[in-house]
Protein backbone atom coordinates (compact mmCIF):
# COMPACT_ATOMS: atom_id res chain seq x y z
CA UNK A 1 0.00 0.00 0.00
CA UNK A 2 1.15 3.37 -0.63
CA UNK A 3 0.29 6.33 1.54
CA UNK A 4 0.87 10.18 1.29
CA UNK A 5 1.33 11.59 4.69
CA UNK A 6 1.02 15.12 5.37
CA UNK A 7 0.73 17.41 8.55
CA UNK A 8 -0.27 21.09 9.35
CA UNK A 9 -1.95 22.62 5.97
CA UNK A 10 -3.59 25.21 8.50
CA UNK A 11 -6.00 26.51 5.94
CA UNK A 12 -3.34 27.60 3.18
CA UNK A 13 -5.13 26.62 -0.06
CA UNK A 14 -1.92 27.75 -1.85
CA UNK A 15 -0.39 24.11 -0.27
CA UNK A 16 -3.15 21.90 0.04
CA UNK A 17 -3.66 22.61 -3.61
CA UNK A 18 0.29 21.60 -3.77
CA UNK A 19 -0.68 18.63 -1.44
CA UNK A 20 -3.43 17.32 -3.74
CA UNK A 21 -1.39 17.71 -6.50
CA UNK A 22 1.29 15.42 -5.53
CA UNK A 23 -1.02 12.74 -3.90
CA UNK A 24 -2.55 12.67 -7.27
CA UNK A 25 1.33 12.47 -9.01
CA UNK A 26 2.14 9.98 -6.35
CA UNK A 27 -0.41 7.51 -7.50
CA UNK A 28 -1.24 6.78 -3.81
CA UNK A 29 -3.85 4.56 -1.84
CA UNK A 30 -4.32 6.66 0.65
CA UNK A 31 -3.90 10.31 2.16
CA UNK A 32 -3.15 10.19 5.96
CA UNK A 33 -3.44 13.79 7.19
CA UNK A 34 -2.17 14.42 10.75
CA UNK A 35 -4.62 17.50 12.15
CA UNK A 36 -4.75 20.64 11.61
CA UNK A 37 -6.14 21.44 8.59
CA UNK A 38 -8.28 24.10 8.32
CA UNK A 39 -7.43 27.02 10.91
CA UNK A 40 -3.76 28.99 11.48
CA UNK A 41 -3.93 28.50 15.33
CA UNK A 42 -2.71 31.72 17.04
CA UNK A 43 0.52 30.80 17.67
CA UNK A 44 1.02 30.46 13.63
CA UNK A 45 1.16 33.81 10.78
CA UNK A 46 -1.43 33.27 8.74
CA UNK A 47 0.23 30.90 5.91
CA UNK A 48 0.39 31.46 2.35
CA UNK A 49 -3.78 31.58 0.71
CA UNK A 50 -5.49 31.44 3.50
CA UNK A 51 -8.93 29.95 3.06
CA UNK A 52 -10.47 27.68 4.94
CA UNK A 53 -13.24 27.05 3.18
CA UNK A 54 -11.23 25.81 -0.30
CA UNK A 55 -9.15 23.83 1.77
CA UNK A 56 -12.46 22.36 3.22
CA UNK A 57 -13.64 21.92 -0.53
CA UNK A 58 -10.52 20.57 -1.91
CA UNK A 59 -9.54 17.98 0.09
CA UNK A 60 -13.83 17.21 0.39
CA UNK A 61 -13.02 16.00 -3.38
CA UNK A 62 -10.60 13.37 -1.81
CA UNK A 63 -13.33 12.03 1.15
CA UNK A 64 -12.98 8.64 0.33
CA UNK A 65 -9.50 8.52 0.33
CA UNK A 66 -8.44 10.29 3.90
CA UNK A 67 -7.68 8.77 6.87
CA UNK A 68 -7.63 11.81 9.27
CA UNK A 69 -7.12 12.76 12.96
CA UNK A 70 -7.79 15.30 14.73
CA UNK A 71 -4.82 18.07 15.66
CA UNK A 72 -4.25 20.86 18.33
CA UNK A 73 -6.03 23.35 16.33
CA UNK A 74 -9.20 21.11 14.72
CA UNK A 75 -13.02 21.60 16.50
CA UNK A 76 -15.89 20.52 15.89
CA UNK A 77 -16.58 23.54 13.54
CA UNK A 78 -14.19 22.19 11.77
CA UNK A 79 -15.60 18.77 11.06
CA UNK A 80 -18.50 20.28 10.03
CA UNK A 81 -16.94 21.69 6.75
CA UNK A 82 -15.44 17.94 6.61
CA UNK A 83 -16.65 15.06 4.58
CA UNK A 84 -14.31 12.64 6.16
CA UNK A 85 -13.92 11.60 10.05
CA UNK A 86 -11.62 14.34 11.82
CA UNK A 87 -11.69 13.84 15.57
CA UNK A 88 -10.05 11.57 16.71
CA UNK A 89 -7.13 11.48 18.46
CA UNK A 90 -5.83 8.99 16.86
CA UNK A 91 -6.13 5.76 14.55
CA UNK A 92 -3.69 2.52 14.12
CA UNK A 93 -3.19 1.66 10.41
CA UNK A 94 -1.95 -1.99 9.61
CA UNK A 95 0.11 -2.12 6.74
CA UNK A 96 3.23 -4.41 5.38
CA UNK A 97 3.12 -6.39 8.71
CA UNK A 98 3.56 -2.85 11.09
CA UNK A 99 1.65 -1.13 13.02
CA UNK A 100 1.45 2.32 12.59
CA UNK A 101 -0.29 4.88 14.87
CA UNK A 102 -1.60 7.58 13.64
CA UNK A 103 -1.56 10.74 15.53
CA UNK A 104 -1.27 14.83 15.28
CA UNK A 105 1.48 14.65 17.97
CA UNK A 106 -0.08 17.19 20.95
CA UNK A 107 -1.76 14.40 22.86
CA UNK A 108 0.14 11.85 22.13
CA UNK A 109 3.91 11.95 20.67
CA UNK A 110 7.81 10.74 21.57
CA UNK A 111 7.47 11.12 25.43
CA UNK A 112 3.39 10.76 26.28
CA UNK A 113 3.08 7.55 24.26
CA UNK A 114 0.09 4.94 23.19
CA UNK A 115 0.81 1.79 24.39
CA UNK A 116 2.95 0.37 21.47
CA UNK A 117 5.42 -2.83 20.79
CA UNK A 118 8.74 -3.20 19.29
CA UNK A 119 8.72 -2.61 15.77
CA UNK A 120 5.79 -0.24 15.90
CA UNK A 121 5.89 2.99 14.15
CA UNK A 122 4.39 6.73 15.53
CA UNK A 123 3.27 8.85 12.75
CA UNK A 124 2.98 12.48 13.68
CA UNK A 125 3.08 15.90 12.85
CA UNK A 126 3.05 18.88 15.58
CA UNK A 127 6.34 20.20 15.79
CA UNK A 128 6.14 20.96 12.07
CA UNK A 129 9.48 19.66 12.12
CA UNK A 130 10.37 16.65 9.98
CA UNK A 131 12.13 13.59 11.91
CA UNK A 132 12.59 10.08 11.70
CA UNK A 133 13.78 9.01 15.11
CA UNK A 134 14.36 5.71 16.81
CA UNK A 135 12.13 6.91 20.42
CA UNK A 136 12.52 3.50 22.88
CA UNK A 137 11.00 0.91 21.02
CA UNK A 138 9.38 2.66 17.89
CA UNK A 139 10.28 4.01 15.22
CA UNK A 140 8.73 7.89 15.13
CA UNK A 141 8.24 9.90 11.72
CA UNK A 142 6.80 13.67 11.54
CA UNK A 143 6.64 14.88 7.94
CA UNK A 144 6.79 18.42 8.68
CA UNK A 145 4.51 21.21 7.80
CA UNK A 146 2.85 21.45 4.87
CA UNK A 147 2.59 25.32 4.87
CA UNK A 148 4.19 26.43 8.21
CA UNK A 149 7.43 24.69 8.49
CA UNK A 150 9.67 25.44 11.77
CA UNK A 151 13.39 25.36 12.23
CA UNK A 152 14.58 26.19 8.38
CA UNK A 153 12.67 22.72 7.05
CA UNK A 154 11.07 22.50 4.08
CA UNK A 155 7.32 22.75 3.33
CA UNK A 156 7.31 19.10 3.18
CA UNK A 157 5.45 15.72 3.18
CA UNK A 158 5.94 12.00 3.41
CA UNK A 159 5.70 9.12 1.21
CA UNK A 160 5.25 5.58 2.16
CA UNK A 161 5.97 3.07 -0.07
CA UNK A 162 7.23 -0.67 0.11
CA UNK A 163 8.54 -0.28 3.64
CA UNK A 164 10.32 3.31 2.80
CA UNK A 165 8.96 6.64 4.09
CA UNK A 166 10.64 9.50 2.00
CA UNK A 167 10.54 12.94 2.65
CA UNK A 168 9.34 15.40 -0.18
CA UNK A 169 8.95 19.09 -0.42
CA UNK A 170 6.24 20.43 -2.51
CA UNK A 171 7.63 20.37 -5.74
CA UNK A 172 7.72 16.67 -5.41
CA UNK A 173 11.56 16.59 -4.40
CA UNK A 174 12.76 13.97 -2.40
CA UNK A 175 15.39 15.17 -0.42
CA UNK A 176 15.34 12.22 3.13
CA UNK A 177 14.39 8.79 2.96
CA UNK A 178 14.42 6.01 6.09
CA UNK A 179 13.73 2.40 4.88
CA UNK A 180 12.62 0.02 7.79
CA UNK A 181 14.99 -2.64 7.00
CA UNK A 182 17.07 -0.34 8.24
CA UNK A 183 16.07 0.07 11.91
CA UNK A 184 17.54 -2.16 14.45
CA UNK A 185 15.31 -0.87 17.50
CA UNK A 186 18.23 -1.65 19.02
CA UNK A 187 16.90 0.56 22.75
CA UNK A 188 14.50 -2.16 24.16
CA UNK A 189 15.60 -5.18 25.49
Amino acid sequence: MKLVIASDIHGSAYYCKKLLENYRQENADKLVLLGDLLYHGPRNALPEEYDPKLVAAMLNEFNKEIISIRGNCDAEVDQMMLDFPTLADYSLLYIDGYSMYVTHGHVYNDEVQIPMKKGDILLSGHTHIPACKEVDCFLSINPGSVSIPKSDSKNSFVVYEDGVFYWKTMDGTCYQQCALSDIVFSSMA
